[in-house]
């Protein structure tokens, strides 16, 4: 019952409210092959007992059970794999659109910094998204926005396995960042590199990396007691 609750409400925000073209549309549900390696975070109401977010975490010794992390389906994560750290993958993170104000996240960016304590995590990866309005033009504008603060090392950085192109610059300046890309750099988290096009759901994503080094303070004071 509650992995058919998540990943209804998975399909709900990335097929219904997205538009995102998933293969188990006919269930009602956003199923994938990483589903049964993954640990899943449930935040429910606690009057109704509804799952209103959810979000999916890929430890490393799972992604090699599975064959790979979700990740790396876009992007050459080869410099983020020769890393001697613990890595953790989040992933499908949503939030039902009644529940999109700050405290749905936090319940889930508590029970993550619980794992991250629990299995002594040093990185976590994921893929941020960005709108493909103007034909990618937004995702590369706003990727460049961010590039002069938020961009990792040289050491770290990945190239997107379908690259963002745009045949013009965005139209009416450089949009806002989306809420979930915000709240991860305001963890401290850092973009990999380019964005990548993503035709299943047809969006530019961002390679994430946070070194649990890097945690922004009070993050860190609130989530993990340090």
């Amino acid at each position: 019952d509650e992995v058919r609750a998540w990943q209804a409400l998975r399909y709900r925000i990335f097929a219904e409210e997205l538009g995102a073209r998933l293969g188990s549309a006919a269930l009602g549900l956003d199923i994938d092959a990483f589903d049964p390696y993954c640990m899943h975070l449930l935040v429910r109401d606690s009057a109704t007992g509804e799952v209103v977010a959810t979000t999916r975490l890929l430890l490393d010794r799972d992604a090699g059970r599975a064959g790979l992390f979700y990740s790396e389906t876009e992007f050459h994560l080869e410099p983020i794999l020769a890393l001697d750290a613990r890595i953790l993958e989040v992933g499908r993170t949503c939030i039902h659109a009644d529940y999109r104000n700050g405290s749905a996240i936090a319940m889930l960016w508590a029970g993550l910094a619980r794992l991250v304590e629990m299995h002594d995590i040093d990185y976590l990866i994921g893929c941020a998204s960005l709108p493909m309005a103007d034909e990618g033009g937004q995702a590369l504008a706003l990727y460049e926005r961010l590039v002069p603060q938020h961009l990792v090392p040289p050491a770290l950085r990945v190239e997107p396995r379908l690259p963002v192109t745009a045949a013009h610059p965005a139209g009416g300046g450089t949009p806002s960042l989306p809420p979930l890309l915000k709240a991860y750099l305001r963890l401290g988290a850092q973009i990999g590199g380019p964005p990548c096009w993503d035709p299943l759901f047809d969006v530019a994503d961002l390679l994430i990396v946070l070194d649990r080094e890097r945690l922004a303070r009070r993050y860190a004071r609130h989530f993990l007691g340090q």
